[in-house]
Order: structure tokens, then C-alpha cells, then sequence
């Protein structure tokens, strides 16, 4: 190959990663469009023609390549947690009240603007873009690594080559929507709800090219495993991704104290609708890594941040109807018909009515004017109603006696609010159960959605959660709207599922007050569905977080005929019903150091990662906490160990520092 070939693609692959910087991440464009267009289209025609020189940094991936047949899963390193959220001053005071408690009064916090997007890892390997991810259910995400080369503001190649996994939201700018949902009205298609719901959809389709037309951007937020890079801020975490390349938003604000953070938020309130891109609040998180740790994380977040969220946007609309759904579990919920009005960027058409006493309360009528916002900008809520707009001509609207989709009588368990329905054959609850056994927290079969469940219903091919194992391609193939590649797909996905650990077809079963941490708590501790089975009220309520409500509720629900006889179904068709995530350990079995005891690791670990050492640790039999405290047994203390060293001294902790670890680690 020409010298002089491979130095021009060299020389091209240099400028357009310069350009682009400039124009997507510094905004300081120093070329024209056209000189830009002219010399991707030079490179991506040298490329082609001399296919040895291509390469997965190159420019010319952002064009998009073929179409992928399926996204494949990818299990985070480090879990993408939500946040929990506040909506007033008193929630962030009562915020920063903990945080002191925790860690004492010398905090401070970041601000940050919260993008209304899609959340997404990237992940990088001495400096290459090599994989991109969904947040998905937290710990499992899609590959959408492709899809995401084509946003140009990531970049494809570090300015050094480190390797590290980096949280962002992936978003369409204001603008972009626009002219996206303008073109699909000419086409005489649905436009997208709100630019939200348009970037996720460009990023979780299949064709890449299609991803590159939607103009998408993305802001760059946090690291995944901070430890790994010698930062110990929140804020210098920031100043790293900006060394690096990464586009981060500078609309952002260190803050001394809690006060600093409400001016903030406040003052953002009526700058909001200003900015390019949508915002739905302000993250805010303790800024030192160590307080961080030391703060640790709830079961669904961390404790170090919250998301502060906008007052609600309300407007009026009018009350056309009240349409009833039953639910899985045969509570019948009312939900109110509106006429369609824009609120927080979605047309809304419907609002949950909650229950029949509600209903009284707001003295809600057929025909009212009302007041309707979204709780959190995100669920649709009828407020009250405009009294001074009744005509007379309002109806009074009385809850049903008995079940609208199966005419059962309807009835009240336990003094419950709820009305619901307890004819175990209704199809409502049947069809709502199966559209839970599917969704991600439990099953997780993709491809099959709210739709395709109540086609495959409507049309008799499924009447329980066995039925879906017995499906067959040619079945799917002659349903409308399902083409071959989509059966295949979905046939494998159906398969796939078969694997999944005990505690997803636990939760995918919808035992009354069983969610999924108490499914995967049952299940880490009898292994298996027989012993589950076979386990006794009193069993249950001998393990820690299992109530007495939750195990009669257990005991209930597996006594029942149908549900032995469904089990044996399940596993019949090669369902797995057995735990295959970690073991419980009984330290009572362990001969080790660290059975029983409680370890607090502080400080930057040089042998190990934290979540190595935290492994290890567990396996052993030994817990790892996030703070000291009078019962702590043991401190590693790494590298530039802070505040917890001073705590353990005080409590009379034993201090080892890694070295020593890892010699007790190997023994």
C-alpha cells in the first residue's frame, strides 16, 4: 500500500477528529460545513476502496453501518442506580440533614442540570470507544454501540490512552425534534410524545443509519468506578472527563452549603425554558468520593445524591369520560379521559383516578373543567376541579358492582379502598399478569410488549405464562404486524428466558406483596422453587425483611392447586427454578478471618478494586459496610485514607492497610 495513501487517511482521520471536537464538544467550529462534508466524504471513499485501512476510531463509523438483527445484553460493572427525588426545599434541607448526620457539617455539593434523556455507559480500553450501553434495569443494559458512534460529540478516541467506563445522557436537542416530528407528520406518521421519548427511540432501533439522521447529543455526568483514576471529587471527576474529550455541561455549580444549592435550583426554575435541550431538574450530589463511600447506597440509590425535580406544569382540560382497567392483581382503577392538551412537553389524553374515594373527595364529574399537571413530570394527575366552570350539565359518575371485562361481583379485601375482582379466570387480570411476567424486572423476554401480548390473548395462542413456552414460529409468523425476522427474534428471546435465576420467574409469578428484592431474597435463600414450596409461615418470617403479611401471602399462593400444577408446567418446558446468582454464605460453615466480621475499606486500593476487594471480602463469610461505627470490626486503610481512619482510631478499630489484606485474602 502507497505510503502516501495511508498518511493522507492518517491526515484526514486528524482533522475531522479535531473538527469535530471543536464544532460538538468546545462549540468553536474553525471550518465550514462543507470543507467537514468534503473531507469525510474523501476518507469514507478511501476507506472503502482500500478496506485494510479501516478502522473502529474512524470518523466514518459516525455515518452508521449496516443494521443490526438484535441488541445483545451487557451487564454493567458497576450498577446505574437511580436516584431519589425532591420537590421542595424542605426535601433537599431534609437531604442535606442526612447527608450531615452521615458524614458531619464539613459537605459540599455539586449542581448540576438534569437532562431530559436517555441514560447511557460508555465504556472505553486505552482510549478507544470500544462499547456503549443502556442503563436498562440498572445492572443489565443493551448494546447500542453502534447506534451511539453516531452521536458526534462522543468521542470515538481519548486525548490519552486510559481506560474507563463514563455515565452520560444521551438527548435530542430541541431543535432536532422539531424537524424530526415535522418530518414524520409529511410522511403521515405519529409524531414523538416529547424529545425525550424521540431519543431513546433513535437509540434503541436496530439501524444505525437512522440513528445518524436524529441529530442526537449527549452531556457527559460521572464515572462509573471513580478509584480507578486518582480523582477524589465529584468536581475533579468532571475536569477529568473534560481532559479527556468528553463533552460535559458547564451549566454547573460547586456549593459550600445547602443554601448555595436551593439559589441554585431556584434561579434555574425561570432560566429553564431558555436553554436548547429539555431539562426535568437538578441533580445534586455530595462532591468527596470518600463522603461518598461513606454515605453508601438504599437498595434503589445512592445516598449521596438526589435529584431535585420542577414544580409541576398545570393546565385545564375537560373530564370527557371515566374508563375502568383491571389490573393483575384484580383491583379495578378508574382512569379519567381528557380532552388532549400538552403538559410538560407530552399531549396528554388520560390521568390515573387512583380509586372511587378519590374521586368522592375531589368531587369529580363527568363533563368537569380541571386542573391536570404530571407528579414528577412524569405521571398525568387530575388536581382538582374548576368548580366555577360547571354548567349544570355535569353527570355524577358511580363506581361498577361488578367487574366491567368479566361481570363478576366486585368486592372489598381488608378494608381496602380498592374495589377489585377476584374471579381467578377474568381476562383482564389473566391478560395484565402475563404483560408482568414478561416486563424487564422479571422475565425479561424483549419483544414482547403490551401489544403483542393481547394479540396473542385475543387470538387464543396463550391463556397463561406456560402457554407462552409452547409458542411456535409459524404461530407469530401468521399474526399481524409480525414478520419472519420479528418471530425468529422473539422465539429466541422466549428461549433465552428459560435461564434466567429463580428469583425473576419469582417475581414474573406476581405474588401479592412480593416484589423483586423480596423475590431475590426467597430466593437466595431456599436455592430452590421445592423448597420454597414446601416452606412453612414460619420458615418465612425467620428471614431477615420477609413480614408475616408477605409470608401467608407466600404460603397462599403455592398451596393453590392451579399453581403446583403451573410450576410443573414451567418446568416441564425447561424453565429454570433454581437460584444461580451469588450464594448466601453461613459463616457458621467458614473458616476464615473474615466470618462474621464487618470491614470498612477507605481510601484509594493499589492490588485490588474496591469491588474486588468487597468480593473476596463477602466470600469469606465477612460483611463490608459503608461507614465506622462502634461495631466495625476491621479498617483497610488504602492510599490517602481520610476521615474514616481518624473514626476507626476513635472506636478503637484494628487498621490494616491492603498489603496485609490480600496476604489474609490468599490464605
Amino acid at each position: 500500500m502507497p505510503e502516501e495513501l495511508l498518511a493522507r487517511v492518517k491526515e484526514l482521520r486528524h482533522l475531522l477528529h479535531k473538527w469535530n471536537h471543536e464544532y460538538h464538544v468546545l462549540d468553536q467550529p474553525s471550518v465550514s460545513d462543507a470543507e467537514y462534508d468534503k473531507a469525510l466524504n474523501e476518507l469514507v471513499r478511501l476507506e472503502e476502496e482500500n478496506p485494510s485501512l479501516q478502522s473502529e476510531d474512524s470518523p466514518s463509523q459516525r455515518v452508521g453501518g449496516a443494521p443490526l438483527s438484535v441488541f445483545e445484553k451487557v451487564e454493567h460493572t458497576t450498577p446505574m442506580l437511580s436516584l431519589g427525588n425532591a420537590f421542595n426545599e424542605e426535601d433537599l434541607r431534609d437531604f442535606d440533614r442526612r447527608v450531615r448526620q452521615g458524614v458531619g457539617n464539613e459537605v459540599s455539593y455539586v449542581a448540576e442540570l438534569k437532562i431530559d434523556g436517555l441514560a447511557v455507559s460508555l465504556r472505553y480500553e486505552d482510549g478507544l470507544f470500544i462499547q456503549g450501553a443502556t442503563r436498562g434495569d440498572g445492572s443489565v443494559g443493551e448494546d447500542i454501540t453502534q447506534n451511539l458512534k453516531t452521536i458526534r460529540s462522543i468521542p470515538l478516541r481519548l486525548s490519552k490512552p486510559v481506560s474507563i467506563e463514563v455515565r452520560g445522557e444521551a438527548f435530542m436537542p430541541k431543535k432536532s425534534f422539531i424537524s424530526l416530528n415535522e418530518q414524520k407528520e409529511e410522511l403521515g406518521e405519529e409524531p414523538f410524545a416529547n424529545p425525550r421519548n424521540a431519543a431513546a427511540g433513535s437509540l434503541r432501533q436496530l439501524d444505525p443509519k437512522l440513528a445518524a439522521k436524529r441529530n442526537l447529543d449527549i452531556y457527559v455526568y460521572g464515572i462509573g468506578n471513580p478509584a480507578t483514576t486518582g480523582v477524589n471529587s465529584h468536581s475533579g471527576g468532571l475536569d477529568l472527563l473534560d481532559e479527556l474529550g468528553f463533552k460535559t455541561n458547564n451549566e454547573r455549580k460547586k456549593c459550600s452549603n445547602i443554601d448555595e444549592v436551593i439559589e441554585f435550583t431556584s434561579s434555574w426554575v425561570e432560566k429553564r425554558p431558555a436553554l436548547p435541550y429539555e431539562i426535568d431538574g437538578i441533580v445534586i450530589k455530595v462532591d468527596s468520593f470518600e463522603q461518598q463511600d461513606e454515605l453508601g447506597f438504599t437498595a434503589k440509590s445512592p445516598r449521596w445524591a438526589i435529584a431535585y425535580k420542577f414544580p409541576a406544569e398545570e393546565v385545564v382540560t375537560r373530564l370527557v369520560d371515566i374508563e375502568l382497567n383491571v389490573g393483575r392483581t384484580g383491583v379495578i382503577t378508574p382512569t379519567a379521559i381528557l380532552e388532549p392538551v400538552r403538559v410538560a412537553g407530552t399531549v396528554v389524553k388520560r390521568a390515573s383516578l387512583h380509586n372511587e374515594d378519590l374521586i368522592r373527595e375531589k368531587d369529580i364529574k363527568l363533563g368537569d373543567y380541571v386542573i391536570v399537571k404530571k407528579a414528577g413530570d412524569i405521571i398525568p394527575e387530575v388536581v382538582h376541579v374548576l368548580l366555577e366552570k360547571r354548567t349544570g350539565e355535569e353527570k355524577d359518575f358511580l363506581m361498577p358492582t361488578h367487574c366491567p371485562e368479566c361481570n363478576s361481583e366486585l368486592v372489598r379485601l381488608d378494608e381496602e379502598v380498592a374495589l377489585r375482582c377476584i374471579n381467578p379466570e377474568c381476562p383482564a387480570q389473566i391478560r395484565e399478569g402475563l404483560i408482568h411476567f414478561v416486563s424487564r424486572n422479571a422475565m425479561n423476554i424483549d419483544g414482547l410488549g403490551e401489544r403483542v401480548i393481547a394479540q396473542l390473548f385475543q387470538e387464543k395462542l396463550i391463556s397463561n405464562v406456560a402457554d407462552l413456552y409452547r409458542l411456535q414460529k409459524d404461530q407469530l409468523v401468521a399474526m399481524e404486524r409480525m414478520g419472519e425476522k420479528s418471530a425468529t427474534n422473539l422465539i429466541e428471546a422466549i428461549t433465552t428466558s428459560k435461564k434466567n435465576s429463580l428469583e425473576k420467574l419469582l417475581f414474573g409469578l406476581g405474588i401479592r406483596h412480593v416484589g423483586a428484592k423480596a423475590a431475590k431474597t426467597l430466593a437466595q435463600h431456599f436455592e430452590t422453587m421445592e423448597k420454597l414450596q414446601s416452606a412453612t409461615i414460619d420458615d418465612l418470617v425467620a428471614i431477615n425483611e420477609i413480614g408475616e403479611k408477605m409470608a401467608e401471602a407466600v404460603v397462599t399462593y403455592f398451596h393453590k392447586p392451579e399453581v403446583v400444577h403451573l410450576i410443573d408446567e414451567l418446568k416441564a418446558l425447561g424453565v429454570n427454578t433454581d437460584y444461580t446468582g451469588p450464594k448466601l454464605v453461613n459463616v457458621e460453615d467458614i473458616d476464615s478471618f473474615f466470618a462474621g466480621k464487618t470491614i470498612v475499606l477507605t481510601g484509594k486500593l493499589e492490588i485490588l478494586t474496591r469491588n474486588e476487594a468487597k468480593e473476596k471480602i463477602e466470600l469469606l463469610g465477612g460483611k463490608v459496610a459503608g461507614s465506622v461505627s462502634k461495631n466495625t470490626d476491621l479498617l483497610i486503610a488504602g492510599e490517602a485514607a481520610g476521615s474514616k481512619l481518624d473514626q476507626a482510631k476513635k472506636h478503637g478499630v484494628e487498621v490494616w492497610n491492603e498489603e496485609r489484606l490480600v496476604l489474609e485474602l490468599n490464605k
